[in-house]
């Protein structure tokens, strides 16, 4: 399981505009319909990059009258799934207007706050920094993206020559400046003292493209980069990075040894804020990792805000040599690599800080570049994880243009700190809602795919964790999967099928969560069967089978997650979904019991060994849940009936009528107790059991 991009030779670059489709769309629906074209291919922008505009004219809510309108792609959005209510609208003559309040570079950020006073129609989307960029450039339609091939030139030593080589005057040109208010007015300059320009290319940031119509706009904006990209190829002459330094290992060691790396790399960086990891061995990142010019062009580090921003200053390369793979020897080093990172990091700060500059964040790396292996990037949530990734693959794919033809250059230090710590920047952070209760937890659900199971992943995600969920049965488990995407997003889901019985099926599943998320944090243990007889009818084989899932699968599952546990040093929660049948003897159910009851005393034992370091073991006992669960469909449910005489339809109301309460238990009565057991409420709490069965004297735990 290894988390590669695909490597196949991408389609042409061509126009995917359909006239027929775009003479039903009025001027704002083209808006949006150009930005989810050039949104949808990573060529043109990134994830969160690039802006689009669009000039209409429009009534006039107070007066009645026509009124240009900016409509701007507004703070936070994402080209390739942006809707209407995505982009900010604001008057353009109040815009216009602003240049008078103006007071120079040094005082640029204060204009940010006028921009609300633009706003037309009470639009709450927030206008982005970018506003002034796109409102100044005397051009209806507007377009600034990120493509690598671009950006490739941008970023060359040489960038004004090449750009006026290639693109023989259809460009201008302007040096590098952090976005803002000033960048605006020159953009406008530069537009109207040459109104035959089709675009600003911006020294080491990306590309500005315009035009009359929505249509035009999109297809010149194609038409540059198709340009910047043929020529890239045509003329490059050295080989990618210096050529090959090292060869990488084969596909099935490499994710080994990131599923190795991984939990232990994530518990070194964890200790302020839970981290999630994600890994990558493309052909791009290959190349580039295993290069002669790797170390070089790392401590350069990135030239785009826009990548510089989601991955640090520079990445952390790790020691390792393919051609003699001693993972102990890597894993001595990273302590102390680590440590000079971060020191080196807090340096950078102290060099760079104003009298005002936020307090220092995070030291530690976000992109971690493996010689042979691939490269990992770790973030506070598994999305951003792996769009950091991203974002150091198009970094990687700009190094590569440039040094083909040129010298690729970096952004400056003093530049770098100061768009990674620009106030403006800081506030959008502070803005952000605080993180949900689990947030950066890696949870572990078996029996993923029954009504118990699936309401545990639910809680468990709609608080902020990643779920991995594994079950025995493919088809249930691929049903439970969609019916959790409506939840959360891909990002925080992913299953394996598996039997918990099968000592090597049970290290495939915690491989797969060290690769695909990092570790793990939280383990559900609820995988479950049930069966009934009297005793001289039981045979071995339901003996040997309630003891193989309930116990042997138990004990398997947890060993394995507790050693990942004890390797990230992050402490962790164990919760088992028992029965009250552990506590409470049942005639007719003597396999079934006695495997329960051996569940909950395997649970004590274990938070035994687990206190020291930090690992919580506890039980949730539930009784009688029937709604929803595969084992109230199957025999389990006349068996049980058959005992207590009762015909099968009405065991639900026989249940609650037994309860002290008189109530049903659900399977999220359930899931709530595992989230309360899970999360930071109970972290005093170890070798407990909370009954969750609308009240049985005869369960008391006291």
């Amino acid at each position: 399981m290894t988390a590669t991009m695909d490597t196949k030779s991408p389609a042409p670059m061509t126009s995917l505009w359909d006239d027929a489709h775009a003479a039903t769309l009025s001027e704002p629906e083209l808006l949006l319909y150009r930005s989810n074209l050039l949104g949808s291919d990573m060529r043109i922008t990134n994830f969160g990059g690039g802006n689009t505009s669009a000039k209409i004219t429009m009534t006039d809510p107070l007066t009645g009258e026509q009124a240009e309108v900016l409509w701007v792609k507004g703070s936070g959005g994402d080209l390739g799934s942006i809707k209407l209510d995505g982009f900010s609208t604001l008057y353009m003559d109040k815009l216009n207007a602003l240049k008078g309040r103006y007071r120079g570079l040094a005082l640029e950020d204060e204009m940010v706050a006028y921009l609300p006073h633009c706003t037309f129609n009470l639009n709450p989307r927030a206008a982005s920094i970018d506003t002034p960029l796109h409102a100044y450039i005397a051009r209806k339609h507007v377009d600034h993206m990120h493509p690598d091939a671009v950006i490739a030139i941008a970023a060359c030593a040489n960038s004004k020559a090449l750009t006026q080589k290639i693109f023989e005057g259809e460009l201008g040109w302007l040096p590098w400046q952090r976005p803002g208010y000033d960048l605006g007015l020159k953009l406008e300059a530069l537009s109207q003292s040459q109104p035959r320009l089709k675009g600003i290319i911006l020294e080491g940031h990306g590309l500005f493209t315009w035009g009359d119509t929505a249509k035009s706009c999109y297809e010149v904006t194609l038409a540059i980069i198709k340009r910047a990209e043929d020529w890239l190829a045509a003329n490059t002459k050295q080989p990618a990075f210096g050529g090959a330094k090292v060869s990488p290992l084969p596909s099935e060691e490499r994710a080994a040894l990131a599923q190795r790396l991984m939990p232990l790399l994530r518990g070194k960086i964890s200790q302020d804020e839970y981290k999630l990891g994600h890994f990558d061995d493309s052909a791009n990142v290959l190349d580039f990792v295993c290069s002669n010019d790797l170390l070089p062009l790392a401590a350069l580090g990135t030239s785009c805000p826009d990548h510089f921003l989601r991955t640090k200053i520079r990445p952390f390369v790790i020691d390792f040599d393919p051609a003699n793979p001693d993972f102990d020897k890597l894993v001595a080093g990273l302590d102390d690599a680590l440590a000079a990172y971060r020191a080196d990091y807090i340096a950078y700060y102290t060099r760079c800080k104003h009298d005002n500059s936020p307090a220092v964040r995070d030291a530690n790396p976000i992109i971690y570049l493996i010689p042979g292996v691939g490269m990992l990037s770790f973030a506070k949530d598994k999305a951003t994880a792996r769009i950091a990734g991203e974002f150091y693959v198009n970094a990687i794919n700009v190094m590569r243009g440039a040094n083909g033809v040129d010298t690729y250059v970096g952004l400056p230090e003093q530049e770098a700190f100061d768009i990674e710590y620009w106030l403006l920047e800081e506030a959008k952070l502070q803005r952000m809602p605080k993180p949900k209760s689990l947030a950066g937890r890696i949870a572990l659900v078996t029996g993923g795919a029954g009504g118990i199971g699936q309401a545990v992943a639910r809680q468990l995600l709609q608080e902020g964790a990643c779920v991995m969920l594994t079950d025995i049965d493919g088809g249930a488990l691929e049903e439970a999967e969609q019916a959790l995407l409506k939840v959360a997003g891909r990002d925080s889901i992913a299953t394996v099928r598996a039997n918990i019985t099968a000592e090597h099926e049970v290290e495939a599943i915690l491989n797969a969560a060290a690769l695909r998320f990092g570790g793990v944090d939280l383990l559900v243990s609820n995988a479950g069967i049930a069966s009934s007889a009297p005793v001289e009818d039981t045979t071995l084989a339901m003996w040997e089978r309630n003891q193989s899932i309930l116990v042997t699968g138990y004990f398997l599952v947890s060993r394995a997650a507790f050693r990942i546990m004890k390797q990230q040093q992050l402490g962790g929660s164990m919760v088992y979904v028992a029965s009250k049948n552990g506590l409470v003897a049942s005639g007719g159910a003597s396999a079934y019991c006695t495997a329960k009851a051996a569940e909950i005393h395997l649970a004590r034992c274990l938070a035994l060994e687990g206190a020291p370091h930090g690992i919580r073991v506890n039980v949730v006992n539930p009784d009688a849940v029937i709604r929803g669960s595969r084992i109230w469909d199957g025999k389990w449910k006349e068996e049980r009936a058959a005992s207590n005489k009762i015909d099968s339809d009405d065991i639900e109301e026989f249940y609650r009528q037994r309860s002290m309460l008189k109530r049903s238990v659900l399977p999220e009565d359930i899931a709530e107790a595992v989230y309360f057991l899970s999360s930071e409420k109970a972290a005093k709490s170890t070798g407990n059991i909370i009954n969750v069965d609308a009240g049985n004297a005869a369960a008391f735990t006291r």
